[in-house]
Order: C-alpha cells, then structure tokens, then sequence
C-alpha cells in the first residue's frame, strides 16, 4: 500500500506551499491531463490518468511509495475523497482543499450560494437534477459530457429559468455565460462546466437565512391543511383526510416530478411541491389553474400549470415519477399508467368506480391496495356532527420501481 496519499485540489490558483511540498515528493501522481501538465508534478513520477476513481484507487493501493491525487476544486465536495476513503482500499489520505468549482461559479456571478441546492448530473442522474431546478429557484448543477447545459435547457422545456454557464473555471479559457434556459441548446459547451439555475424570487430577508441549501417550507406547520388555507371550497377529491393519505401513500420528495391531474384549488400540488418534488399541476378550468397560481405564490412554491384536458394534454408532459389523479376517472388512469410512473393515487366516489380503476391498474401490472375513507367533522362546542365525506382511495405500485 502507498506510504502516504494526498489529494490535492487545484481551482487554477498558484499550489500552496504544502500542495507543492507533497506533490515534489510524489512516486505517483494521477490526474485529469490539465493537472498531470502541471510543471510541478515530477518527471520521474508514475503517471495515471485519472478516468474510474475506483481503478486509480486500486493502482494506488498496489503502489509502493508517495502517492498524489489531484482533482479540480475541494476534493472533499462532490469530489473522489469519497471513493478512496472507501474501506475497500484501507486508503489514509491527506486532503489540501482549493476553493470549489461552485464556489467560484457563484464568486463570478457575484451572488450568494448558501441558500442553493447543488446536484451532480450524470446522464443517470439528469432527470432527477433537472426536477430540482424544476422545483427550487437556486439551484448549482456540476455537469458531466451528456450531461451539460445543452441537456438541461432541453429537458426544462416548458419552465423558464436563467442560466449562468460557467466555462473551465480557473484556467485561461474561462468563460461566463448568462442566458435563459431555452436557448442553451443553441450552443456548444466546453468541459467541465458549472451551471447556476435561477428562476422566481432568490433575495433572502437581511441577515440571510439559517441553514444551508432549501429552508424548510413556508406557511403553517403541518400537512394536509384545511380548506381555508386555500382561499375557498376543495373538491371532492380534496378534503384534508384523503389528501394527507394521498401525500402518504405517494411520498414525493427531492428528485421527483409529480403529476397533479385535476389539481383544483392546487391543494396537493402545494404540498407535493413544499416537500421538494418538481410538481406539474393539470387542469381543464381557468379558475382553478388561477387558484393553483395563487397558492404556489402564498406558499413560496414553484408549480408548473398546465391547462388542458386529460389524458390528450399529458402526451408532451415530460415522464413523472409518481401521480395523482383527482379527476377524469378510469380513463385518466389507464393513460397515467401507460407511462409507467412509480406509484399512482387516484380516488372513487362508488365502489363500482372504485373496482374499475384497480382493475386497470392491476393489468397494467402495478400492486393495487383500495381503502375506504370516511372521516365526520364534529362541532367540539356541542360535540355535533358538521360534515362526512366518504370516498375510496386507490393507489397502484409497480413492483419492479419500489424504490
């Protein structure tokens, strides 16, 4: 095993002293080819270029002598510390941090970031990183080839965001590019890239806030909130109980995109989106986008609204992870369903109705369970009963996406 590992970052800044002292007694040196043209790394020094972390942790481990990584930024963020502290390769490593490549992206755009979310995009991960940028106003997106600011701004088709491109931070080729979303696809972008996602109100009060990245969500503690929350009546497939069983059964969270079909007084919607999930709220009347509108802006949420009638106005919606279906009936269901979301809510006034939608559901291979909900609202002066509302609640999971 290597006698002594130290990661070394580099954000384009003269090595410090300690950087310098470790990296002119390096046996082995791996890097990206930017850092291995250093005129520091010694000549007579093994070389690796680093692709698979895990692979140059294996060499490293097999190597006798002084070994030193360098990577871009603060290693430690998002970076290979992780991997090769893995106890896989029983590494102790030194770590001589430099100023991260978010950092320094928010440094050029002379903007605070510690109330940003900051994703890592992969072309596993982008969908879930574009859902943040769906659903929070700041957010940093590490990029990665296929992966880039290109990708994004086609995959935020129908959400308008400014973005703040960030070209090969720290060497003499930087460059800083401010443009909406829709136009990053017009272009073509240099490797490795940062990119800041703005989009809807970002100034924190004076003093800032209190903990790092998204705060917790605004308005009044609790779930599933009363009618009056929302300004006026709920729907049928509204009321407080069967929503709170609804959020329960769906879990939406950081990553997800939500569908929210037949949103009414946006209700759900809302409370989807105060979880973290990207949320596209659908419905047919205008009142009731308005409605929707209204209660993302009072909750300090971000919704995407579409109007429309379901299922023909779901074709072009980008693919959900999970979706409620508060109107349209069996029919919605079925279309839902044929797009393959992980878990589908969806509620019926009759049992017939009911029988209906778990048996589509059923044939298109998700794990139904139907659940009868009848919650009475009493009057607590006189112990009277005010209100009933009864309705079945059906949910649908595809066994193989349980995760």
């Amino acid at each position: 095993m290597a006698d002594r590992v130290t990661v070394i970052g580099w954000d384009g800044s003269p090595l410090t002293a300690a950087a310098r002292s470790a990296l002119g007694a390096a046996t082995l040196v791996a890097g990206a080819a930017h850092h291995l043209a250093l005129p520091e790394v010694p000549t007579g020094a093994e070389r690796i270029r680093l692709g698979s972390v895990s692979l140059a942790a294996r060499r490293i481990a097999g190597h006798r002598g002084t070994a030193v990584v360098l990577a871009d930024g603060d290693p430690g963020f998002f970076g290979v510390v992780r991997t090769l502290r893995d106890p896989e390769f029983g590494l102790e490593v030194e770590v001589v941090p430099a100023v991260s490549s978010v950092a320094a992206a928010f440094a050029r755009a002379g903007m605070p970031w510690d109330d940003a979310q900051v994703v890592v995009a992969h072309r596993r991960t982008l969908r879930r990183a574009v859902n943040v940028c769906r659903a929070h106003t700041k957010v940093a997106v590490l990029t990665s080839p296929g992966a880039g600011p290109a990708e994004l701004g086609l995959l935020m088709e129908g959400v308008h965001r400014t973005f703040v491109i960030c070209e090969e931070l720290g060497t003499e080729r930087e460059q800083v590019t401010i443009l909406t979303s829709d136009k990053a696809a017009d272009h073509i972008w240099r490797d490795p890239n940062v990119v800041i996602v703005i989009g809807g109100p970002v100034t924190a009060g004076e003093g800032g806030g209190w903990i790092s990245g998204r705060e917790p969500a605004a308005g009044p503690r609790g779930w599933a909130l009363p009618a009056e929350t929302y300004d006026g009546p709920l729907g049928e497939g509204e009321t407080d109980l069967l929503r709170a069983a609804q959020l329960a059964r769906l879990g939406p969270r950081i990553g997800d995109l939500v569908w929210d079909i037949g949103s009414g007084s946006g209700a759900f919607a809302v409370e989807a989106a105060r979880a973290g999930a990207a949320v596209i709220a659908v419905d047919r009347d205008l009142i009731a986008c308005g409605r929707a509108d209204a209660a993302a802006r009072r909750f300090g949420v971000q919704l995407q609204i579409v109007r429309g009638t379901a299922p023909h106005v779901l074709e072009n919606l980008p693919e959900p992870d999970v979706v409620r279906v508060g109107g349209g009936g069996a029919a919605v269901v079925s279309a839902v369903a044929d797009r393959r979301p992980q878990g589908i809510v969806a509620h019926a006034m009759t049992r017939d109705e009911a029988e209906l939608i778990g048996r589509d559901l059923t044939e298109h291979g998700y794990r139904v369970e139907c659940a009868l909900i009848q919650s009475v609202e009493l009057d607590t002066r006189a112990w009277t009963e005010t209100e009933r509302s009864v309705a079945f609640l059906l949910s649908g999971v595809l066994p193989d996406r349980s995760t």
